[in-house]
Order: C-alpha cells, then sequence, then structure tokens
C-alpha cells in the first residue's frame, strides 16, 4: 500500500512539470523523425564535381567521340540496388570553383579529365601499349581528407571512371590517377581533424552554465530584490552573459593551448578561429538564456539545457557529418535546415580555418551568421526571460 501511494504521489509531482515531462517522452521520437529527413530515400548522395577537359575525337565515320562525357554517364550510373542515385555528378568550368565548393562542402569529390583522354582511349583500342598510349594522360581527384564522407565518395567515383575507362580501351590500368587533397587536408592527423568538433563541444558546455546561473537567481529570490531597482530583464542578461561571455574566451584558449600543447597545427590564423568561437558562445549563452526563460529551479534548467544541447552537438556536424537539407539560398550560400544551430556554422569555418588555411574573408558568411544567430537567441532570451519572470502580475 505505501509503495503505490508513493507511486501517486511521484506521479502527481511530475505532473506538476509538464514541460519536462513532455520533453522526455517526445525526446527520442523526434530524433527519429529528424533522422527521417536527412535521409528521405533511405540512401545518402554524394555530389562529385567533374572538370571535362576532354576535347573528344571525330572517328573516320564522322561519328564525335566524347569519352569525357560517357565518363560522366558511368558516374551517374553508380546506384543502390533499388535503383536511387549515389552519385550526383556536377560540372564545373575550372579549379577554382571546385575548390571553393569542397571548402564550403557543397561537393565531396573533384575529378578532372585531361583534354587527350579520347585520343587516348582510341590509341588504346588500336592497340598502342598502355603506358605509352597514357603516359601524357592523368585522371585527377580530391577533395577535403579530413571530411569523412570523402573516402566513400572517392572510391565509388573513381571505381566507375576506372571500369569505364577499362571497358572502352580493354587494357587493366590504362591511365594514371593522381589524388590532390584539398589545402592542408592530406597532411592532417587523426587527432588533428577532430580538433574543430572538440572545440565547439567546449563552447556548448556553456549553456549548462548560461541556463543554471540565470534560474539560480529566480529559485533563490534574488530576482525579486532586483526587480526593486528597476533592473530591466536585458540589464540582468546582459550582465550574466559578459561574466559568462569571459569564461567562454578563456575556456577557448585553454582548449587552443591544450591542443598545440597536443601537437596540433593550425592551418590559418587562430585569431580568426578565436573570433568564431566567441560569436559561437554568444549564441550558446543566448540558448541559455531561452532554457532559463522556461525553468523555475536550477534543476529544471540542467534538465531542459540538455535538450537544445543534444541539437548542438548531434544536427550540427560537431559529433559526426550530416546531410544538408538546403531550404534557400543568401547571396550564393545554401542555408540549411540546422544552419540556424550556431554550432553548424561553427563546425564548418573551423574547419576551413584549421585545415583548409581559410582567413577571415574565407569565412566571412559563416561569421556573418554566427553574429546574425547571437543576436536572435539573446533577443529571444531576453523577451522569454521577461515575460516568464519579470512581468508583474
Amino acid at each position: 500500500m505505501k509503495l503505490w501511494k508513493v507511486f501517486l504521489k511521484s506521479t502527481r509531482e511530475m505532473l506538476r512539470d509538464p514541460l519536462v515531462l513532455v520533453l522526455t517522452l517526445v525526446f527520442a521520437p523526434a530524433f527519429v523523425m529528424v533522422y527521417a529527413l536527412f535521409f528521405p530515400s533511405g540512401s545518402t548522395t554524394y555530389t562529385i564535381l567533374v572538370h571535362n577537359q576532354d576535347a573528344g575525337v571525330v572517328l573516320p565515320d564522322g561519328t564525335p567521340f566524347r569519352a569525357g562525357e560517357q565518363i560522366v554517364e558511368a558516374i551517374e550510373a553508380v546506384t543502390y540496388a533499388d535503383g536511387k542515385p549515389m552519385l550526383i555528378v556536377r560540372s564545373i568550368d575550372d579549379a577554382t570553383e571546385a575548390e571553393t565548393l569542397l571548402r564550403d562542402r557543397k561537393a565531396l569529390v573533384r575529378i578532372t579529365l585531361p583534354p587527350d583522354l579520347s585520343s587516348t582511349l582510341l590509341s588504346m583500342q588500336a592497340g598502342s601499349p598502355a603506358g605509352s598510349a597514357g603516359a601524357g594522360s592523368k585522371i585527377t581527384f580530391g577533395g577535403d581528407l579530413t571530411n569523412p564522407y570523402y573516402p566513400v565518395a572517392a572510391i565509388l567515383a573513381t571505381s566507375a571512371v576506372d571500369a569505364y575507362i577499362q571497358a572502352a580501351s580493354g587494357k587493366p590500368a590504362p591511365i594514371q590517377y593522381v589524388e590532390q587533397p584539398l589545402g592542408g587536408s592530406g597532411a592532417r592527423t587523426e587527432f588533428e581533424t577532430y580538433v574543430p568538433g572538440l572545440f565547439v563541444f567546449g563552447t556548448i558546455m556553456l549553456i549548462f552554465l548560461a541556463a543554471m546561473t540565470v534560474a539560480r537567481e529566480v529559485e533563490s529570490g534574488t530576482l525579486r530584490r532586483l526587480q526593486i531597482t528597476r533592473m530591466t530583464a536585458f540589464d540582468l542578461l546582459g550582465g550574466i552573459t559578459m561574466t559568462l561571455l569571459v569564461i567562454g574566451v578563456i575556456a577557448e584558449l585553454l582548449t587552443f593551448a591544450t591542443a598545440l600543447g597536443m601537437g596540433f597545427r593550425s592551418q590559418g590564423p587562430l585569431w580568426v578561429a578565436l573570433v568564431v568561437g566567441v560569436l559561437t558562445g554568444l549564441s550558446v549563452i543566448g540558448a541559455g538564456l531561452l532554457v532559463a526563460g522556461f525553468s523555475r529551479s536550477v534543476a529544471q534548467a540542467f534538465v531542459i539545457a540538455n535538450f537544445p544541447l543534444a541539437l548542438f552537438m548531434f544536427f550540427s556536424g560537431v559529433m559526426f557529418p550530416i546531410q544538408k537539407i538546403v531550404l534557400f539560398s543568401v547571396g550564393g550560400h545554401e542555408v540549411g535546415l540546422f544552419d540556424f544551430l550556431p554550432t553548424a556554422q561553427a563546425v564548418v569555418a573551423l574547419n576551413k580555418v584549421f585545415t583548409l588555411g581559410a582567413g577571415f574573408d574565407q569565412v566571412a558568411f559563416e561569421l556573418a551568421a554566427l553574429a546574425v544567430l547571437s543576436v536572435l537567441y539573446f533577443a529571444a532570451g531576453v523577451r522569454l526571460f521577461h515575460q516568464r519572470h519579470l512581468r508583474v502580475g
């Protein structure tokens, strides 16, 4: 009987806090739904950039032979067992365009076909030795070697190209393949590839400190005493944010120092990465203020903060890469569903700086996005906190 009474008591107490109860119940189902959005077809597609320089040739009967175009078709023919495309080909005109797309992770692999590809294959068909006929022909490919999707996409694409060339020439391995890593990605150690995500992860932890610090003011009753001084929500949250931001900067510097001491080397300027970290910290603190707006106690703030923490970790590329669900474009930059998470912008920017050697101008879009998100998150946090904790009556 006592067991039953405790059960009823615990149930009533949990029902008095419906927000935490609902979040606990819908957390995993919501993740299932979101992952279904990531993979609506049940399969991952990989974007391949093809720079087709093949000049083609005209056969004696007047029929044009363009091996480059046929290779594109061979790559596009790579599908899953259900017939859905595995590789998507995007034609490019020059290496600069390819580098930009690869840096922004709008594509995974670049393949450059040589001008004499068609003539080389015809020479092989006529009986020329593979070594002599293809000596001057090289197919180059490459991308960001630190991108976890790169090896899969590169193997699939080059295998399709090689299968076509062997079938067209009648000779095994007739043309040389040369891999050209993007930026400094080819020289990175496994540890160094993890540093951008680890750096962002350290910044994410500010959400707990922000939410619990503000919630403590509410729970302890200090907030009511501060209201007598005609303090506004902006005054309170702005002051707390300044303190948290100082702590965040110190944490970022310690993270950098630790990584450098363990052998990490940045390809780009560290001060740019620090700017990225500061703006990310501001956005994360803003998210913590939103959590505090929904919280009446420190314990409640801790529980609720875990939900945006999970979004920041699992849906922004911090823990593992995710497919981008494009919503619209701004100034030639694609904006995805989860680009509204500050950590998503931070991961892209830090990877560009640390691995690809990008400077301030090459991460300007991500910095602008982080600045906008910081303002939006903080403004929303101030408004919600004022309505739920400072409004009289």
